[in-house]
């Protein structure tokens, strides 16, 4: 079954000195400040594409990995993820990084390894960022 999620955004004035909004529509969550100033220097409250991209792919990305683990028989205690995405000005979006901690019994560090390329690999914002390097640190606890 496909789905579709939607959000808007208003922009008033340059690019510079002006300022917008994003909402996001589809799950209702709120309003959020945008500014160019958010993007490339600090975030001063607001947000900016990079943030929700790396939202959107550690979110992916703790989803496809768990979804690999339990197809290869395991279950983490937990799974925490988290995306890094670079943004240079001029150039645009440069990569994405991923870190994993997790606890998982039972687990080889070749199987962990693997499954956890593989989440790397899977996941549809992975997909999405296809353009940009996608880095990874994995890191199974004891």
């Amino acid at each position: 079954m496909a789905t579709t999620r939607n959000a808007h955004a208003g922009w008033v004035g340059d690019l510079p000195t002006g300022g917008g909004q994003v909402t996001l529509d589809s799950s209702e969550l709120g309003t959020f400040d945008i500014t160019w100033k958010a993007r490339t220097e600090a975030s001063e409250g607001k947000t900016s594409p990079e943030e929700l991209i790396a939202a959107a792919h550690s979110s992916c990305f703790a989803m496809a990995f768990s979804h690999e683990l339990a197809g290869a028989g395991f279950a983490a205690d937990y799974v925490n993820t988290s995306a890094a995405v670079t943004f240079v000005p001029g150039t645009g979006i440069t990569g994405s990084h991923l870190t994993l901690a997790t606890k998982i019994p039972g687990i080889s560090q070749e199987d962990f390894e693997k499954i956890a390329n593989g989440a790397k690999a899977g996941c549809p914002v992975s997909a999405a960022l296809a353009g940009v390097e996608i880095t990874l640190d994995a890191t199974l606890e004891a």
